[in-house]
């Protein structure tokens, strides 16, 4: 070793480069991974549970396999994954109370990162079954965000995004139903994909959530998020979707390489919920798509014609948690407003589901005409700045709905028709707190989409803006 401490390495690749030269060990990083999780533990919150005693022991694994001269892409990094991902000999309890069994097997996704050589510490909070913007619930309290502890990180995969954020670990993964990666990724100052459905794997799952979630990683450069989004894409022979192979890791090292058309849309689906956008996120949303013109493309006001696209959603959002409630231990100990979705899924099963489904495609030929005229959309990826922990407890379930879908309403129509989409940092608003645009794109576009952010990181340097000092998840003066 040549006396590299670790701690002004954060990201992943500049991890892997220093284990790959020898200035840092696998154990060492782990260590202090497993260090800050634990002082941050009792306030942050965002781990379910950390696998500490399993990780030292990857991390000697890996040590080895670094002295004897491997170069796995992830060799020895700590990662960490969302809880309704499976890790063998842990419990997958996807936000939900009760007892669950340990797993006797990883998911895909967690294979490859595994083979890819990476260390993972633990697993994620998230609320039950992936529901809500916000990471909160009976089964482990409430996880705050690092850049104001009196906020949520969002959700669902608020927890994975609370540890990158807080520098807990340098990338993590998460998942996203409904925009469950790009809302927490917009409100903890992070870069989040989510990337072609069936890019990863969702195996044992053929699909999740009836094809409407796909995984995703966060980070805090688009590079990091590239080389997770690498590793661990890939199908499985029991996946349902299987797209064609694309190049992420090249398109991570340089922006678009032609003008690009840009679509600025401002106005999001109907989904029955009155739409306010907040002035400073519109603001935010403004200020990157002048950057683009700065940088040389043409950005025109635009909006998609999503049409009915919101009835294609509902029923196989909550046939996702019809499915996944039947799992559960001890249904009787669920938040009610997860109930009333397993009822919900029940009365919109049969043909309304199968309905839902035939929907997609013609969706995808009204939207995707846009894209003869553009390449890509940017939005802003919520509509409001974080929301306050708390605000959606003891709602009841109409309420919630309402009061997520007013605040979040631009990510999860490119749920619906399993495209790529990404969250890119923004600004900060007055008060300190971030903000994300969305940049979407048509099928397998994950490389301009990547490109383009490369070229905006290099522009606004958001990497350089970090949570404020102290301890995350200490209330703030």
């Amino acid at each position: 070793m040549t006396g590299f401490s670790g701690e002004e390495h954060e990201g992943l690749r500049e991890q892997v480069r220093a284990l790959a030269g020898r200035q840092v060990s696998s154990r060492e990083l782990v260590e202090r991974s497993l260090r800050r999780i634990e002082a941050t533990q009792p306030t942050l919150n965002a781990f379910r549970l950390v696998r500490a005693e399993a990780a030292l022991r990857e991390a000697e694994a890996a040590d080895r396999r670094l002295a004897a001269g491997g170069r796995e892409p992830l060799l020895g990094v700590p990662v960490a994954v969302k809880d309704d991902m499976d890790v063998a000999g842990e419990p997958t309890a996807f936000g939900c109370p009760g007892d669950f069994p340990a797993k006797k097997a990883d998911s895909e996704a967690v294979r490859r990162l595994r083979a890819a050589g990476a260390v993972i510490v633990g697993k994620t909070n998230t609320p039950e079954l992936g529901q809500w913007p916000v990471t909160d619930g009976p089964a482990f309290g409430v996880t705050r965000n690092p850049w104001n502890p009196r906020h949520t990180p969002g959700g669902s995969s608020g927890g994975s995004a609370a540890a990158v954020a807080a520098g807990l670990v340098p990338a993590a993964l998460g998942s996203d139903g409904a925009g469950s990666i790009r809302i927490p990724a917009a409100w903890t100052h992070l870069v989040g994909i989510k990337p072609q459905r069936g890019r990863i794997s969702t195996w044992p799952e053929r699909e999740s959530f009836r094809g409407i979630t796909s995984d995703g990683p966060f980070a805090r450069t688009v590079g990091d998020a590239a080389l997770l989004l690498h590793a661990v894409s890939g199908s499985h022979e029991g996946d349902l979707h299987r797209p064609p192979a694309v190049d992420i890791l090249a398109a991570a090292g340089h922006g678009p390489r032609r003008r690009l058309r840009i679509a600025l849309s401002l106005r999001p689906a109907f989904a029955a919920v009155r739409h306010w956008l907040d002035p400073a996120v519109r603001a935010a949303t403004a200020r990157i798509a002048e950057r683009l013109e700065v940088l040389g493309h043409e950005v025109v006001e635009e909006d998609p014609r999503y049409g009915p696209i919101g009835f294609a959603f509902v029923p196989r959002s909550m046939a996702g948690v019809r499915d996944w409630a039947a799992r559960v231990p001890d249904r009787t100990l669920l938040d009610p407003r997860t109930r009333a979705n397993v009822r919900g899924g029940l009365l919109l099963g049969g043909g309304v589901l199968r309905a839902a489904r035939a929907a997609e495609a013609p969706l995808r030929r009204r939207i995707g005409e846009m894209f003869w005229r553009f390449d890509a959309v940017l939005t802003p990826t919520t509509a409001v700045p974080p929301l306050r922990t708390g605000d959606l407890a003891g709602l009841r379930s109409r309420e919630t709905n309402s009061r997520m879908i007013a605040a979040c309403p631009y990510a999860w129509p490119w749920n619906v028709l399993g495209w790529p989409a990404l969250s890119v940092p923004s600004g900060l608003t007055e008060a300190g707190l971030p903000m994300g645009a969305q940049l979407l794109g048509p099928a397998n576009s994950e490389p301009l989409l990547i490109s383009l952010a490369a070229q905006l990181e290099a522009d606004r340097r958001w990497y350089e803006l970090r949570p404020p000092p102290g301890e995350p998840g200490e209330p703030a003066a």
